[in-house]
């Protein structure tokens, strides 16, 4: 996603500038060409050697300095960027921006770029809650402009609360997210279901399955990067919610249908990748069952509702995705249920394999459509499979 990118990383004068180092360092490593723009503030925190080197390019702080690279490709800064970010942005930079003033390099690169600008406030919590602070930061939002959430933790002043700089991680997913698409499925609303579901015996034991819940945030995570409007339906909390994405927590398989059914009507796309636990306790203890009192343990089950059977019944206008996790003969069971259950698309994988289906980051996986086609692709990552089931369902959506 960042190979060959033009990143220009703005580090204005917050303690947390030394965090940005790790930043451009992954950037760079993951194929970016970063420039690095500092403010004589936080050329005194962190000197403009590290940043060169870790960028490999030269890093400006003086907006009347002489740049060593100047040719067809690099006439500014401002123009040659795919995407701005400045990280960390002090309420400084942030004031500077909102109110016209361009006195430096930094805040004069910004307002002269027309690439996304994504801000990474952190600051003092305090100083991040001032009303004039969040006024400027609401103000730059609705210009189309992009802010990340500062996280909750031990700040620099030593005290605890918001403020703090996020992850890399999640900025890198921001980025991503902001660089990422094209969007395929603008303005579509696609209802995603992921993980596994708990069936509760009593207040501590539940009937379960192996699932992360990794491949339908995947596939949500796909979905937001090419414009749609996600709502993530899931068993999992564990999970950090994909950028773009509103999530739905929920337990057990009879709580996810009810959400599944109360978007369903309105969603132009649904895709079913939780994996639903098929039976249920008949009757839930309220206190833990104590091994004391009974030396064999009897549970009896009942079936769960089939949430995906009930979708492609009702099924007027939306594109419905199922998910099979089988252990053999994975392509004939997949034919039946996308037949059985009124599917226009099927993910089927054989859990069986080493590197598919539960707790792994890895999947292997045959997509089989309406028609009975079916397509098999070799163990991948599941973001990249992510990636190719929605390209599959925007290409088949664009054929209606």
């Amino acid at each position: 996603m960042f190979q060959n990118k033009h990143i220009v990383v703005g580090i204005s004068g917050g303690i947390a500038a030394f965090k940005a180092a790790g930043l451009v360092s992954q950037l760079r490593q993951h194929g970016a060409d970063v420039h690095c723009i500092m403010t004589e503030h936080a050329a005194k925190l962190v000197t403009p050697i590290t940043f060169g080197e870790l960028s490999g390019n030269d890093v400006i702080v003086d907006m009347f300095a002489n740049i060593s690279k100047w040719d067809v490709e690099h006439i500014s800064l401002a123009q040659m960027a795919d995407l701005f970010v400045i990280a960390p942005a002090t309420a400084n930079i942030i004031g500077k921006v909102a109110n016209g003033i361009a006195d430096d390099m930094l805040s004069t690169t910004i307002m002269a770029t027309k690439a996304k600008v994504l801000f990474v406030p952190a600051m003092n919590t305090n100083m991040y809650e001032n009303p004039i602070v969040q006024g400027n930061i609401e103000k730059l939002k609705t210009l189309g402009y992009f802010f990340m959430e500062p996280e909750i933790g031990h700040l620099a002043c030593n005290t605890v609360g918001k403020g703090r700089f996020p992850e890399l991680d999640m900025i890198m997913e921001e980025m991503e997210y902001l660089l990422s698409g094209n969007q395929l499925l603008q303005g579509k609303k696609v209802l995603v279901s992921a993980g596994g579901t708990k069936e509760n015996i009593d207040p501590v034991r539940y009937i379960g399955n192996r699932s992360s819940g990794k491949m339908g945030y995947a596939v949500a995570r796909a979905a937001a990067m090419e414009g749609a409007n996600v709502t993530l339906v899931s068993c999992n909390r564990e999970l950090p919610v994909p950028v773009g994405v509103h999530a739905i927590y929920v337990k057990n398989a009879c709580d996810m249908e009810k959400v599944m059914n109360e978007f369903y009507e309105d969603c132009d796309v649904a895709i079913m990748a939780a994996a639903v636990s098929d039976y249920r306790p008949v009757t839930e203890a309220m206190k833990k069952i104590k091994k004391e009192d009974c030396e064999t343990l009897t549970i009896n089950l009942e079936l769960n509702p089939d949430i995906l059977m009930g979708l492609g019944k009702k099924k007027t206008h939306q594109f419905l995705v199922g998910f099979a996790a089988e252990t053999n003969d994975v392509l004939n069971y997949g034919k039946r249920k996308v037949e059985k259950k009124n599917l226009d698309m099927l993910v089927a994988n054989d859990v069986a394999m080493d590197g598919a289906g539960f707790n792994v980051s890895t999947n292997i996986a045959s997509i089989i459509y309406k028609d009975l086609r079916v397509e098999q692709y070799p163990k991948m990552s599941k973001n990249d499979l992510g990636k190719i089931i929605v390209g599959k369902i925007a290409e088949n959506l664009s054929k209606r």
